[in-house]
């Protein structure tokens, strides 16, 4: 145990007692559990495309100390400067990820990517988090302000141009998640009902319009649907993985999915964990997942502040739908969205970005005390 008296007044003596060490635990643990699956599916995927086996693993165990470094410093920040932090990191971003639609790597069909000296980065996975602290700060401006401040309207003008540009790129998957996290966060603002009919409505329509404009959509959801339509490869050796692990799975190299699927070390890496380690580890992964966003949404339940509420509630649904989304179309329960799985997929800039949100989200629960101004 870290040995910080309770009387010591240090920030990090503070953040140690005033921090969620349960759900910190458990995003150890999540760290942990991926570094051990990219050991396991990353060689056979680097070996595939000609770099040295072990190239993708020492990326990954690189990136490891600066995820966990952007973590515990964000963390450690008051309510406040995780907004201040959070809001100019949004236009810087939201500037990032729009340059990628001119100058950006293209990468199976879609300019995500831009370069950064010998690495490349994905603007939109830092942009996530810091939509939700932005729009949270709005919609807690129109409540506190009232009309002299339209947050709301801001707030929508945000979100539209945030998806105009990820539509542009094209990033189904990430924009499905930024509304799913702006509309949550509207909802709990106290939005009338006449809005919630809206959004839903706006929403189906939206799907329904990338499926007919939207050519790799359109395959997407027509392979979900009826697999004699397209190519279902990936799919169908990743259901064999979790059929050959069973309850315990073949045990730690002893899986064949990495060595056949190209994304087995990112996109599905679950099916990795389902053959070499069987159906435990995987609920076991399930589990540490659903704690996390189960533990976070149960701190704000006597929050009386509504920026730290809507912000939590944006970063919680934004971290838990990209989980969800990885491990449902792994199992085919959903058309693939080519989305990573927490902390548990290799990265290289991605696990940094999902380390700033996590982070954020642990800054605005940890406990404060009553009257705090720094909020």
């Amino acid at each position: 145990m870290i040995g910080f008296a309770r009387t010591d007044r240090s920030a990090l003596g503070q953040w140690w007692w005033t921090v969620d060490r349960w759900t910190l635990a458990a995003v150890i643990a999540l760290m942990f559990v991926g570094a051990i699956l990219v050991l396991a599916a990353s060689p056979a995927v680097a070996t595939r495309i000609g770099l040295d086996s072990f190239y993708l693993v020492r990326h990954h165990y690189m990136m490891l100390p600066a995820a966990a470094a952007v973590l515990i410093a964000v963390s450690v920040l008051t309510p406040r400067q995780v907004r201040r932090v959070g809001v100019v990191f949004f236009f810087f971003f939201l500037a990032l990820t729009a340059l990628t639609l001119g100058s950006g790597m293209e990468i199976k069909g879609a300019t995500r990517w831009i370069s950064v000296g010998p690495l490349s980065m994905q603007p939109s996975e830092f942009l996530k988090p810091c939509f939700a602290i932005f729009t949270a700060w709005m919609f807690a401006l129109q409540r506190t302000e009232g009309q002299r401040i339209p947050g709301n309207l801001i707030s929508i003008g945000a979100y539209l141009l945030t998806v105009l540009i990820l539509i542009k790129q094209p990033d189904l998957g990430m924009t499905v998640v930024i509304t799913a996290t702006w509309a949550a966060q509207f909802f709990v603002a106290g939005l009338p009902i006449f809005w919630v009919a809206s959004i839903v409505g706006a929403g189906v329509a939206g799907l329904i319009g990338a499926y007919m404009m939207l050519p790799h959509v359109t395959d997407r959801v027509n392979q979900f649907l009826d697999p004699s339509t397209g190519d279902t490869y990936q799919i169908d050796r990743a259901l064999e993985a979790f059929s050959h692990g069973g309850l315990v799975g073949q045990g730690p190299g002893g899986g064949t999915v990495k060595l056949t699927i190209p994304d087995a070390h990112a996109d599905f890496v679950f099916a990795v964990a389902g053959e070499e380690f069987g159906m435990v580890v995987c609920t076991i992964i399930v589990a540490l997942f659903a704690f996390i966003v189960l533990r976070s949404l149960l701190r704000m339940l006597s929050e009386t502040n509504l920026f730290v509420l809507l912000a939590t509630t944006g970063l919680v649904t934004s971290f838990g739908l990209q989980a969800v989304v990885n491990m449902a179309s792994t199992l085919h329960l959903m058309p693939t969205k080519g989305m990573t799985l927490p902390f548990i997929s290799y990265g290289g800039s991605s696990i940094v970005a999902i380390a700033l949100g996590v982070g954020m989200m642990l800054a605005l629960t940890r406990k404060r005390f009553p009257g705090s101004q720094d909020v």
